[in-house]
């Protein structure tokens, strides 16, 4: 089983041979040392926090991949192409089991119990929340009208979750109290969102903006471009882009036109300034919280990643 973990952090091929390649962790786990180098200047407080949210992110993809029947996870074929889905679920439960083994190594840290059982109850709370915004994600594949207020709903519990356990975590473990870690909870939560969103637009256009679509789209996945087009688009357009969800499986040429239609209603724009004000709300409570423009700068930095 480790194998297949070792495999899908990149760490292994699908021999178990070691690759050598850079490891980027999850812009969330990141969040967690930010937060804590903020407060106490000493990032290192928050390693087993930022361990267990960058667990719990790489079990999600494991069982979103199986879920949207992904054939590749980055540059190589997932876990359940390779392994099967009955084994790529046991591991992403592996990756599970791990990040809750990961947030006990507080103690190690010098942490007291009962705040390192806060930071345990706050990461199975954390889970329940982004599978609740993965159920919604997956059943707006069935519905026509989705609105933007459902989409921000559901990426508020599929992501900010996630980013805003890390950033709380972070400040829990520099000893900060419960309102700044609150705080710093709402700060991670917008962060997120916005990540979110800048993931959307880079799904639906491409990296390189150059209107590639990956298969998300094919599985008729509803992001906020999307949402905006239906909302926004002329009539035709609108009567075009239902018919297209209607069908059973969404084709190639499918892909193109959506991305036309989005591109007609200018909602890349949109859907960037949605994101651009999520920061800005981000960096609000950043400035409720006091921090200095030195203890600000890592949040500044995670904003450009967002």
């Amino acid at each position: 089983m480790y194998d297949l973990l070792r495999y899908h952090l990149g760490w292994t091929d699908e021999r178990g041979q070691p690759q050598e390649g850079p490891f980027t962790p999850f812009f969330a786990s990141t969040l967690a040392l930010v937060a804590s180098e903020a407060i106490s200047g000493d990032f290192s407080l928050a390693l087993p926090a930022a361990t267990a949210v960058e667990l719990v992110y790489n079990f999600t993809l494991v069982h979103g991949e199986v879920q949207a029947g992904h054939i590749d996870a980055q540059d190589r074929p997932s876990i359940w192409w390779v392994w099967g889905p009955a084994q790529a679920i046991n591991a992403g439960d592996g990756l599970h089991a791990l990040g809750r083994a990961a947030i006990m190594k507080l103690s190690q840290r010098g942490i007291p119990a009962d705040r390192v059982l806060d930071a345990v109850a706050m990461l199975d709370r954390t889970c329940l929340t982004l599978c609740e915004g993965q159920y919604m994600d997956l059943s707006f594949q069935d519905q026509v009208v989705v609105t933007q207020q459902d989409y921000f709903t559901m990426i508020e519990r599929k992501s900010g979750s996630l980013s805003g356990c890390a950033a709380a975590l972070g400040a829990l473990a520099a000893g900060a109290d419960d309102s700044v870690v609150d705080q710093f909870q709402q700060l991670g939560v917008r962060l997120g969102m916005a990540w979110q969103i800048n993931q959307d637009i880079d799904d639906l256009w491409g990296g390189r903006g150059d209107g590639v679509t990956p298969s998300n789209l094919l599985n008729k996945k509803k992001s906020l471009p999307l949402i905006y087009a239906l909302e926004h688009a002329s009539t035709a357009d609108k009567r075009e882009l239902t018919t297209i969800y209607m069908k059973r499986v969404l084709e190639t040429e499918d892909a193109a036109r959506i991305v036309a239609i989005v591109d007609s209603v200018a909602a890349r724009k949109h859907a960037e300034c949605q994101a651009a004000e999520l920061v800005e709300q981000a960096f609000a409570e950043l400035t409720c919280l006091g921090l200095s423009q030195e203890q600000q700068q890592g949040f500044r930095r995670m904003a450009a990643r967002a």
